[in-house]
């Protein structure tokens, strides 16, 4: 990396002169709108010097999600972390139906990126929500995931996944309406969480939620 320590692999820099050209051979693992930006500063921007590269084809959701919200995004590094929760005032009592149309929201900008739109996760990489085996029954286990993390094989719906995933940075109430969205989407049995609820596995910590 120019200015740095950081040493670059399989990186092809080609300087190509004004009014010269140049024919460049390469392949693209997922479909997308590139951008191309001719780095000659001066001539950048204002005389047609930048373009799009179109590609079409299948997704391939190991390489890239599709998801644009870079909110999701939060540090894990090797274990589970317990993020920072806010402190926010009282919330307006919900009915379920409010509470689902907000925890869909929430679930867009949180989960959607790992488990996908339709709730089905990624194969052999992030488990599904959708017709989960995993909390059917038991809606703590979903709380606790969310609020205190999960690290470790688990199985759901007969195939085995291990990996991590981070305590979220969401509030009690923001948790209460996501969990109740999951419960009543994807194919799975319904049910609604509160607020309290949330805050009692919360503070009893891992020992009492995943019974």
């Amino acid at each position: 990396m120019e200015g740095g320590e950081l040493i670059n692999h399989n990186l092809q820099t080609t300087l190509i002169p004004s009014g010269g050209s140049s024919i460049v051979e390469f392949r693209c693992e997922i479909p997308g709108n590139y951008i191309l930006v001719d780095h000659s500063i001066f001539r950048t921007f204002n005389k047609g010097t930048l373009g799009i590269l179109k590609i079409e084809g299948e997704p391939n959701k190991t390489i890239y999600s599709g998801q644009l919200d870079d909110r999701i995004y939060q540090g894990e590094g090797g274990t589970v972390q317990n993020m920072p929760v806010e402190a926010k005032g009282p919330a307006k009592l919900l009915t379920k139906d409010e509470r689902i149309a907000a925890g869909k929201a929430t679930f867009a900008s949180t989960c959607q990126a790992c488990h996908q739109a339709d709730g089905n996760g990624i194969p052999g990489a992030f488990p599904p929500l959708a017709g989960s085996d995993y909390f059917k029954g038991n809606p703590s286990k979903i709380i606790y995931t969310v609020t205190h993390g999960l690290s470790g094989a688990i199985t759901v719906k007969g195939k085995a996944y291990n990996g991590v995933m981070p305590t979220q940075t969401l509030s009690d109430e923001e948790v209460a309406n996501v969990v109740t969205y999951v419960l009543n989407s994807f194919g799975n049995g319904g049910g609604e969480v509160t607020p309290a609820q949330v805050s009692a596995i919360r503070k009893a910590g891992p020992a009492t939620a995943t019974k």
